[in-house]
């Protein structure tokens, strides 16, 4: 739903098509916020997302729509991704009824408010409900070597067996007296290590099969489950396959989507289906946080893991055993094996857990039977403030630590704005553009997970410090989260170096001063006539105005002399036959094709068949297509 146009979308467009594409309201949804994210810069228009029975406020609400929870998933990464954009995710009963619509359209009128911070609701008979993110403070009261695990009797398969996660997992059911485990994955015995694991977990008693499997295929899995030996039943399921999917919104495809639904979303749904008459003890979802929280660049695989939390409530509410745990990042071999990934995952206040720990609070989980628990090690001072950093939210309200930082007003975007506003207003106008570009260089600095900015050169472009799509993204937010400004996200595409971009920042912060240093500039100029002053132009190579920061700004003169310029000139102009270079000056280029250099296209636009050349930062020509 977009500035009041609802888009309701039925239980059956929520289903996964029988090839396993995904459901078509989760496709759809995804390019409407494209396309939102592209068309509504500077609108201010929200765009909000209803869901029927997609999540559930209590015991007495089962929750009847699984797939509907993809968008809710889905929504909460593009809240961090795209705050400017985002409006929040409504939850309305199966069968709404007037006075359900009526609070729908009081809530739509109460998010357009900037202070409004409540994103995630559900409209119920009784009332409205708030999401809340909770500490457990009843953990139980079995030792977790003591407790007892149901479902180890019979025959455990295991998804992702051979996986790190699966691996970690299959020891522990091992010690713990599993009789028979059935390790499925895409290799099956041919994984790297595999046989030495199955010996490893002989070792303890287990009996292990190694079976290779598309979980993804309802006739393989259907023959997998049926193939189980009678003497060892199938008495549990543990789903951990799965691999993390990273694309900030711009690059996502269907074909992204369906990868990242598929073998988390789809393979639960079809182990939930072809198991369902199995007497089972035992049926976890390895699912993650980022269903819960969100992550920006990863709304596809939040979509994937919100999805199994609402399968879990669903199971439940129809009397299946089931319990989901949307875990945090694990250390060592596990899902934060990459090192890069591992400090940009300190850095957000997210600890890996070391998979002895994670194990152990499983065990507690299961012995606590809740259907969805997350498991995260966070400190909270700084998640919360790199949470709340570009968008308010009230996610974290009723958690004590988070909320000591946002009362304090830190990590809130509007308290950060004003301080760094406040700051430069204090300065006099000349040192206002150096402070703000000496701001922007700490900021690259952070995104970049340097501790200071003795490495950033204002001067080098964006693209040499190797920003990509998603560093580009959380750039742009922690600048809108400061200034308070409403930034493109095309921004360091347009302002390709931290100096270029601290000016841009500069201008529309302070367009006073620049219009000061304007009229200084024409006193200045007072004795350089036409003439002079446009050979001068024809004469600089466009590399050096594209550093200089002046092309957005020659975009704008030459739009509106666009139709001027049409009158006097061929219509067809286009390149010559040789792609511009460094070297080629404003005299060698037409209006249109000055228009396409300011947005970055540097492609022959005659050339519509031929194959478009990748920019530096790995997008088409245009990052928004």
């Amino acid at each position: 739903m977009a500035d009041g146009q609802q888009a309701e979308a039925t239980a059956d467009r929520h289903r996964a098509t029988p090839d396993g594409q995904p459901p078509v309201a989760t496709a759809l949804t995804l390019l409407l916020a494209q396309v939102w994210a592209d068309a509504a810069v500077g609108t201010g228009a929200p765009l909000w997302c209803v869901t029927r029975s997609a999540v559930s406020v209590g015991t007495g609400d089962p929750l009847r729509h699984p797939a509907q929870a993809q968008l809710w998933g889905l929504g909460r990464s593009l809240a961090l991704e795209h705050p400017d954009i985002w409006g929040g995710l409504t939850d309305l009963p199966v069968r709404p009824g007037h006075r359900d619509l009526t609070r729908l359209a009081q809530l739509l009128a109460h998010g357009r408010s900037t202070t409004w911070s409540e994103d995630q609701l559900a409209v119920r008979a009784g009332g409205v409900f708030a999401a809340r993110f909770v500490r457990d403070d009843a953990r139980g009261t079995a030792h977790p070597d003591e407790s007892r695990v149901d479902g180890l009797g019979g025959t455990v398969l295991i998804t992702g067996g051979t996986g790190a996660l699966g691996r970690h997992l299959a020891r522990r059911l091992a010690r713990r007296g599993a009789r028979h485990l059935l390790l499925v994955s895409r290799r099956g015995a041919d994984a790297p290590g595999a046989a030495e694991l199955r010996d490893e977990l002989a070792g303890f008693g287990a009996r292990v099969t190694l079976a290779a499997c598309d979980l993804t295929d309802r006739d393989v899995v259907r023959e997998l489950i049926d193939g189980i030996p009678e003497d060892t039943p199938l008495t549990g399921v543990v789903h951990a396959a799965g691999i993390p999917a990273n694309g900030v919104l711009a690059d996502l495809t269907p074909r992204h989507l369906t990868d990242a639904l598929a073998a988390k979303a789809r393979a639960a749904d079809l182990l939930h289906e072809l198991t369902a008459d199995r007497d089972l003890g035992l049926f976890v979802l390895f699912a993650s946080v980022t269903g819960v929280l969100g992550n920006a660049g990863q709304s596809a695989y939040a979509a994937a893991n919100a999805h199994l939390d609402a399968l879990a409530q669903h199971r439940r509410a129809v009397g299946l055993p089931a319990t989901s745990v949307a875990w945090g990042p694990w250390s060592g071999d596990g899902m934060a094996a990459d090192r890069a990934a591992e400090e940009r995952i300190r850095r957000s206040g997210l600890r890996p857990l070391p998979p002895e720990r994670a194990l152990a609070a499983l065990d507690q989980v299961l012995a606590d039977d809740r259907p969805c628990t997350a498991l995260v090690d966070i400190s909270w001072d700084r998640f919360a403030t790199a949470f709340a950093l570009a968008r308010p939210s009230s996610l974290l309200a009723d958690l004590p630590d988070a909320t000591t930082v946002t009362r304090n007003g830190t990590g809130t975007p509007g308290a950060e704005a004003g301080e760094l506003v406040a700051r430069l207003r204090a300065l006099p106008s000349g040192e206002r553009e150096r402070a703000l570009g000496d701001f922007v260089q700490s900021r690259v600095a952070a995104v970049l997970g340097h501790e200071t900015s003795a490495a950033i050169d204002a001067d080098r472009a964006f693209k040499d410090f190797g920003f990509d799509s998603l560093t580009a993204v959380d750039l742009r937010n922690q600048l809108m989260a400061a200034t308070g400004l409403r930034l493109a996200t095309t921004l360091v595409f347009d302002h390709p170096t931290p100096a270029a971009l601290g000016r841009h920042l500069h201008t529309e912060l302070f367009p006073d001063d620049t219009a000061d240093a304007s009229a200084q500039d024409l006193t200045d100029l007072t004795d350089l006539d036409e003439a002079r002053l446009r050979r001068v132009l024809a004469a600089a190579p466009l590399s050096r105005l594209r550093d200089a920061g002046l092309l957005p700004a020659l975009r704008t003169l030459l739009t509106e002399a666009e139709d001027a310029e049409r009158c006097a000139e061929d219509e067809g102009a286009t390149w010559s036959d040789d792609t511009p270079d460094d070297d080629t000056t404003i005299a060698d280029l037409a209006v249109d094709d000055l228009v396409n250099l300011a947005l970055g296209d540097i492609t022959e636009p005659t050339d519509a068949t031929g194959p478009s050349a990748d920019d530096d930062f790995g997008f088409d020509s245009d990052p928004r297509d």
